[in-house]
Protein backbone atom coordinates (compact mmCIF):
# COMPACT_ATOMS: atom_id res chain seq x y z
CA UNK A 1 0.00 0.00 0.00
CA UNK A 2 1.20 3.75 -0.37
CA UNK A 3 -0.47 6.63 1.04
CA UNK A 4 0.40 10.12 0.87
CA UNK A 5 -0.53 13.36 2.52
CA UNK A 6 -1.67 15.92 -0.09
CA UNK A 7 -3.48 19.32 -0.34
CA UNK A 8 -6.38 19.42 -2.74
CA UNK A 9 -8.62 21.98 -3.60
CA UNK A 10 -6.85 23.91 -1.04
CA UNK A 11 -7.69 20.95 1.64
CA UNK A 12 -5.35 18.71 3.33
CA UNK A 13 -6.15 14.88 2.15
CA UNK A 14 -5.43 11.54 3.11
CA UNK A 15 -4.95 9.87 -0.46
CA UNK A 16 -3.28 6.61 -1.39
CA UNK A 17 -3.03 4.90 -4.80
CA UNK A 18 -5.42 2.83 -6.04
CA UNK A 19 -4.92 -0.12 -8.36
CA UNK A 20 -4.43 2.07 -12.03
CA UNK A 21 -1.98 3.78 -10.36
CA UNK A 22 -3.97 7.35 -9.51
CA UNK A 23 -4.25 9.03 -5.97
CA UNK A 24 -7.90 8.58 -4.60
CA UNK A 25 -9.04 10.30 -1.11
CA UNK A 26 -9.59 8.27 1.90
CA UNK A 27 -10.08 10.92 3.79
CA UNK A 28 -13.40 11.57 1.92
CA UNK A 29 -15.00 8.09 2.84
CA UNK A 30 -13.30 7.71 6.60
CA UNK A 31 -13.06 10.15 8.78
CA UNK A 32 -11.29 8.41 11.38
CA UNK A 33 -8.14 8.12 9.38
CA UNK A 34 -7.84 11.97 9.50
CA UNK A 35 -6.28 14.12 6.84
CA UNK A 36 -2.52 12.97 6.69
CA UNK A 37 -0.21 10.17 6.70
CA UNK A 38 0.82 10.63 11.07
CA UNK A 39 -2.99 11.49 11.44
CA UNK A 40 -3.77 7.82 9.89
CA UNK A 41 -1.21 5.57 11.86
CA UNK A 42 -1.51 7.09 15.28
CA UNK A 43 -5.54 6.67 14.78
CA UNK A 44 -5.08 3.38 15.82
CA UNK A 45 -3.61 0.00 15.63
CA UNK A 46 -6.17 -0.80 12.69
CA UNK A 47 -5.26 2.09 10.72
CA UNK A 48 -4.21 -0.29 7.63
CA UNK A 49 -7.49 -2.33 7.61
CA UNK A 50 -9.43 0.59 7.98
CA UNK A 51 -7.32 2.39 4.89
CA UNK A 52 -7.72 -0.57 2.69
CA UNK A 53 -11.70 -0.49 3.27
CA UNK A 54 -11.64 2.71 2.39
CA UNK A 55 -9.91 2.11 -0.93
CA UNK A 56 -12.16 0.47 -2.49
CA UNK A 57 -15.10 3.06 -2.16
CA UNK A 58 -12.56 6.23 -2.00
CA UNK A 59 -12.90 9.23 -5.12
CA UNK A 60 -10.06 10.22 -7.16
CA UNK A 61 -8.30 13.16 -6.28
CA UNK A 62 -8.76 16.13 -7.74
CA UNK A 63 -6.20 17.71 -10.31
CA UNK A 64 -4.04 20.17 -9.31
CA UNK A 65 -2.99 18.64 -5.53
CA UNK A 66 0.20 19.25 -3.89
CA UNK A 67 2.20 17.01 -1.90
CA UNK A 68 3.07 18.19 2.24
CA UNK A 69 5.66 16.59 4.00
CA UNK A 70 4.47 12.80 4.08
CA UNK A 71 4.46 13.91 8.11
CA UNK A 72 3.81 16.91 8.25
CA UNK A 73 3.96 17.23 12.56
CA UNK A 74 5.92 13.94 13.57
CA UNK A 75 6.02 13.67 17.11
CA UNK A 76 9.40 13.10 16.91
CA UNK A 77 12.12 13.30 13.99
CA UNK A 78 15.33 11.62 14.58
CA UNK A 79 18.35 11.25 12.28
CA UNK A 80 21.29 9.52 12.12
CA UNK A 81 24.27 10.47 11.11
CA UNK A 82 27.38 8.67 10.07
CA UNK A 83 25.57 5.82 9.34
CA UNK A 84 27.14 4.04 6.38
CA UNK A 85 30.99 3.16 6.10
CA UNK A 86 31.65 5.43 2.66
CA UNK A 87 29.87 8.62 4.09
CA UNK A 88 32.33 8.02 7.41
CA UNK A 89 35.39 8.04 4.98
CA UNK A 90 34.81 11.03 3.30
CA UNK A 91 34.03 13.25 6.36
CA UNK A 92 37.31 11.99 7.62
CA UNK A 93 35.59 10.82 10.59
CA UNK A 94 35.11 7.29 12.18
CA UNK A 95 32.39 4.95 12.07
CA UNK A 96 30.19 5.23 15.20
CA UNK A 97 30.73 2.73 17.61
CA UNK A 98 26.65 4.00 18.67
CA UNK A 99 23.77 5.77 16.32
CA UNK A 100 24.59 9.58 16.25
CA UNK A 101 21.74 11.17 16.80
CA UNK A 102 20.48 14.28 15.81
CA UNK A 103 16.67 15.82 15.68
CA UNK A 104 14.58 17.60 13.15
CA UNK A 105 12.23 20.33 13.83
CA UNK A 106 8.64 20.13 11.52
CA UNK A 107 8.80 23.54 9.85
CA UNK A 108 11.98 22.20 8.46
CA UNK A 109 10.00 19.92 6.51
CA UNK A 110 8.80 20.52 2.96
CA UNK A 111 6.76 18.11 0.17
CA UNK A 112 7.98 16.62 -2.97
CA UNK A 113 7.87 18.99 -5.38
CA UNK A 114 7.67 22.28 -3.29
CA UNK A 115 10.77 24.75 -3.35
CA UNK A 116 13.89 23.70 -1.33
CA UNK A 117 14.97 27.36 -0.05
CA UNK A 118 18.31 28.82 0.27
CA UNK A 119 18.40 31.11 3.30
CA UNK A 120 20.07 34.50 2.60
CA UNK A 121 22.82 33.51 5.87
CA UNK A 122 24.64 31.13 3.40
CA UNK A 123 25.90 29.70 0.24
CA UNK A 124 26.41 26.06 1.51
CA UNK A 125 23.00 24.36 1.33
CA UNK A 126 23.91 20.89 0.33
CA UNK A 127 22.14 17.43 0.03
CA UNK A 128 21.79 14.06 1.57
CA UNK A 129 19.74 11.29 0.14
CA UNK A 130 18.39 9.52 3.41
CA UNK A 131 15.81 6.26 4.14
CA UNK A 132 13.39 7.91 6.52
CA UNK A 133 11.40 4.29 8.77
CA UNK A 134 7.77 5.72 10.09
CA UNK A 135 7.39 3.94 13.14
CA UNK A 136 3.56 2.43 13.42
CA UNK A 137 3.27 0.61 16.63
CA UNK A 138 5.07 2.57 19.13
CA UNK A 139 6.73 0.90 22.25
CA UNK A 140 10.08 0.75 24.53
CA UNK A 141 12.78 -1.39 25.18
CA UNK A 142 11.83 -2.65 21.75
CA UNK A 143 14.12 -6.19 21.33
CA UNK A 144 15.69 -6.02 17.77
CA UNK A 145 14.31 -9.32 16.77
CA UNK A 146 10.69 -7.60 17.04
CA UNK A 147 11.62 -4.18 15.75
CA UNK A 148 10.57 -4.29 12.29
CA UNK A 149 7.01 -5.17 13.74
CA UNK A 150 6.95 -1.79 14.93
CA UNK A 151 7.26 -0.01 11.51
CA UNK A 152 4.25 1.26 9.38
CA UNK A 153 5.87 1.90 6.43
CA UNK A 154 9.35 3.70 4.52
CA UNK A 155 9.48 6.97 2.72
CA UNK A 156 12.41 8.93 0.93
CA UNK A 157 14.07 11.83 3.33
CA UNK A 158 16.18 14.71 1.54
CA UNK A 159 18.44 15.94 4.80
CA UNK A 160 18.95 18.93 3.48
CA UNK A 161 21.67 20.57 5.11
CA UNK A 162 23.62 24.28 5.83
CA UNK A 163 26.98 23.14 6.21
CA UNK A 164 28.93 26.00 7.83
CA UNK A 165 25.67 26.38 10.74
CA UNK A 166 26.20 22.24 10.75
CA UNK A 167 29.76 23.22 11.77
CA UNK A 168 29.25 26.03 13.93
CA UNK A 169 29.03 23.80 17.09
CA UNK A 170 29.74 20.31 18.26
CA UNK A 171 25.85 19.34 17.79
CA UNK A 172 24.88 19.54 14.37
CA UNK A 173 20.82 20.31 15.17
CA UNK A 174 21.76 23.75 14.27
CA UNK A 175 22.63 23.43 10.71
CA UNK A 176 19.59 20.83 9.91
CA UNK A 177 16.87 22.49 10.73
CA UNK A 178 16.76 25.87 8.35
CA UNK A 179 13.26 26.38 7.18
CA UNK A 180 12.19 24.23 3.86
CA UNK A 181 15.21 22.28 3.76
CA UNK A 182 13.96 18.98 4.34
CA UNK A 183 12.01 17.41 1.86
CA UNK A 184 10.09 13.86 3.23
CA UNK A 185 7.58 12.08 0.89
CA UNK A 186 6.47 11.39 -1.06
CA UNK A 187 4.81 8.55 -0.63
CA UNK A 188 4.43 5.83 2.49
CA UNK A 189 5.36 2.29 1.24
CA UNK A 190 4.48 -0.16 3.72
CA UNK A 191 6.46 -3.20 4.52
CA UNK A 192 5.28 -6.07 2.73
CA UNK A 193 6.43 -4.18 -0.58
CA UNK A 194 9.67 -4.08 0.27
CA UNK A 195 13.10 -6.38 1.70
CA UNK A 196 13.05 -6.68 5.06
CA UNK A 197 14.00 -3.11 7.21
CA UNK A 198 14.44 -2.34 3.48
CA UNK A 199 17.76 -3.54 3.10
CA UNK A 200 19.66 -3.51 -0.70
CA UNK A 201 17.91 -0.63 -2.10
CA UNK A 202 19.96 1.35 -4.70
CA UNK A 203 20.35 5.16 -3.24
CA UNK A 204 20.91 7.98 -5.56
CA UNK A 205 20.64 11.82 -5.69
CA UNK A 206 20.58 13.93 -9.25
CA UNK A 207 20.88 17.33 -10.02
CA UNK A 208 19.61 18.18 -13.44
CA UNK A 209 21.41 14.97 -15.13
CA UNK A 210 24.40 14.92 -12.51
CA UNK A 211 24.62 11.44 -10.82
CA UNK A 212 25.88 13.20 -7.28
CA UNK A 213 25.71 10.52 -4.69
CA UNK A 214 24.71 6.30 -5.78
CA UNK A 215 24.38 4.11 -2.51
CA UNK A 216 22.60 1.02 -1.08
CA UNK A 217 20.73 0.88 2.34
CA UNK A 218 22.81 -2.37 2.90
CA UNK A 219 25.38 0.10 3.83
CA UNK A 220 23.79 1.07 6.64
CA UNK A 221 25.98 0.38 9.65
CA UNK A 222 23.37 0.25 11.89
CA UNK A 223 20.33 -1.00 10.02
CA UNK A 224 16.56 -0.47 11.08
CA UNK A 225 15.75 -3.00 13.77
CA UNK A 226 19.20 -2.32 15.59
CA UNK A 227 18.27 1.08 15.24
CA UNK A 228 15.09 1.03 16.96
CA UNK A 229 15.77 -1.18 19.42
CA UNK A 230 18.88 1.21 20.49
CA UNK A 231 16.58 4.56 20.27
CA UNK A 232 13.62 2.45 22.28
CA UNK A 233 16.44 1.90 24.85
CA UNK A 234 16.18 5.47 25.66
CA UNK A 235 12.99 6.67 24.23
CA UNK A 236 9.20 5.46 23.96
CA UNK A 237 8.61 5.24 20.69
CA UNK A 238 5.14 7.18 19.42
CA UNK A 239 3.32 6.17 15.99
CA UNK A 240 4.33 8.41 13.42
CA UNK A 241 7.77 8.74 15.00
CA UNK A 242 10.33 9.24 11.90
CA UNK A 243 13.32 7.94 12.07
CA UNK A 244 16.08 9.17 9.09
CA UNK A 245 18.46 6.57 8.41
CA UNK A 246 21.61 8.44 7.22
CA UNK A 247 23.14 9.36 3.67
CA UNK A 248 26.07 7.38 1.70
CA UNK A 249 28.91 9.29 0.29
CA UNK A 250 28.83 11.53 -2.68
CA UNK A 251 27.57 15.04 -0.43
CA UNK A 252 28.12 18.42 -1.97
CA UNK A 253 30.22 19.49 1.00
CA UNK A 254 33.22 16.64 1.10
CA UNK A 255 33.99 17.58 -2.35
CA UNK A 256 36.75 19.26 -4.01
CA UNK A 257 35.51 22.32 -4.38
CA UNK A 258 32.85 21.53 -2.49
CA UNK A 259 29.38 21.18 -4.57
CA UNK A 260 26.23 22.94 -3.04
CA UNK A 261 23.09 23.84 -4.72
CA UNK A 262 21.96 26.40 -6.56
CA UNK A 263 19.04 28.65 -7.18
CA UNK A 264 17.47 27.35 -10.15
CA UNK A 265 18.88 23.75 -10.04
CA UNK A 266 16.43 20.60 -9.36
CA UNK A 267 17.74 18.15 -6.72
CA UNK A 268 15.93 14.30 -6.88
CA UNK A 269 16.71 11.86 -4.55
CA UNK A 270 15.37 8.40 -4.85
CA UNK A 271 15.55 5.02 -3.41
CA UNK A 272 14.84 2.33 -5.41
CA UNK A 273 10.82 0.67 -5.37
CA UNK A 274 10.09 3.45 -2.63
CA UNK A 275 10.26 6.75 -4.88
CA UNK A 276 12.15 9.96 -5.71
CA UNK A 277 12.06 13.28 -3.89
CA UNK A 278 12.14 16.25 -6.62
CA UNK A 279 13.21 19.74 -4.86
CA UNK A 280 13.21 22.93 -7.46
CA UNK A 281 16.10 25.02 -5.11
CA UNK A 282 15.18 28.78 -4.72
CA UNK A 283 16.61 32.02 -2.92
CA UNK A 284 14.40 32.63 0.44
CA UNK A 285 14.11 36.26 0.35
CA UNK A 286 13.61 37.30 4.11
CA UNK A 287 12.57 41.14 4.87
CA UNK A 288 15.14 43.41 3.44
CA UNK A 289 17.58 40.98 3.39
CA UNK A 290 18.92 39.63 -0.20
CA UNK A 291 19.78 36.34 -1.29
CA UNK A 292 23.11 34.96 -0.98
CA UNK A 293 24.26 35.27 -4.53
CA UNK A 294 22.81 39.18 -5.03
CA UNK A 295 24.57 39.77 -1.60
CA UNK A 296 28.08 37.94 -3.08
CA UNK A 297 27.60 40.25 -6.55
CA UNK A 298 27.02 43.45 -4.21
CA UNK A 299 30.55 42.80 -2.37
CA UNK A 300 32.57 41.80 -5.44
Amino acid sequence: MRISSLIAAKRPVLAARNAEGAFVALSAVDASLGTDVGQCIASGADWRERAERALEAAPLVSDGFRYRPLVPAPPKLLCLGLNDVDHAAEAGLPVPEYPAVFARVASSLIGHGEPMLRPPESAQLDFEVELAVVIGTGGRRIREADALDHVAGYTVFNDGSIRDYQLKTNQWTIGKNFHGTGALGPELVTPDELPPGAVGLRMTTHVGDELLQDGDTAKMVFGVAKTIELLSEVLELEPGDTIAMGTPSGIGHARTPPRYLLPGEVCRVAIERIGQISSPVVDEVVGDRTPVAARAANQA
